[in-house]
């Protein structure tokens, strides 16, 4: 084994050297029995989800980097680490979103982070970037970014959206037929009372704001 080895090739490896099948494995993981066998040969799912490589790493005694973990939340003795991205979203007149470089991780606890109902391999912390969202956020405060409201419903409350190429953190909140107001907790910034939702790009709900005081 390498630290290049494809998750494809490992897993293979590995069902080769423990003389198992493909049949097998994918009754393991509760799915049909062609399941294991179109991933490794014909690429479908692109990559391992969460519970069935979770479920395989346990039963062949490997760490599940090894089976294609993203560099996304880890554990570690309870604690989860979670990404922290090097782009800041903007509480002020918007930023250009150049990339999601990690810039590191943040332990949280684990079982305070269920008892949250949040998933932390759904989760990221950015940083907020000026003062429109102040004082409920403020300049250089970590945020922890729910990612899964970006598949979801837009619910009121302060997201991290991205508005004509800016990543910015707003209160959003529902009007009729479709419409959102994008709205500024600091008084002396302006609101966008009515745009068309289909503009708006929802990165994340925010759910934990961390500040040094």
């Amino acid at each position: 084994m390498t630290m290049e080895e494809e998750p494809r090739a490992a897993l293979e490896r590995l069902i080769l050297e423990s003389g198992e099948d493909f049949a097998g494995l994918s009754k393991l993981v509760g799915r049909n029995p062609a399941y294991i066998q179109q991933f490794i040969k014909r690429g479908t799912p692109k990559k391992l989800p969460e519970t069935e490589r979770g479920i395989l790493a346990r039963y062949f005694g490997v760490d599940e980097a090894l089976l294609g973990k993203s560099l996304g939340a880890e554990v570690t003795s309870g604690i989860r680490l979670i990404p922290k991205l090097a782009v800041g979203a903007s509480a002020g007149a918007g930023a250009i979103h150049d990339g999601e470089a990690l810039a590191g991780k943040i332990g949280f606890d684990e079982k305070w982070l269920r008892r949250m109902g949040l998933d932390p391999a759904k989760l990221s912390l950015i940083r907020v970037d000026g003062e429109s969202m102040s004082p409920t956020l403020n300049h250089g405060d970590d945020i922890m970014v729910d990612n899964r409201a970006a598949a979801q419903a837009v619910r009121d409350g302060i997201h991290v959206i991205r508005l004509d190429d800016m990543l910015m953190v707003k209160r959003l909140a529902q009007g009729p037929r479709g419409r959102l107001s994008v709205l500024s907790d600091n008084p002396n910034y302006p609101d966008w009372p009515d745009v068309d939702g289909a503009t708006v790009t929802v990165i994340g709900r925010v759910v934990w704001v961390g500040r040094r005081l």
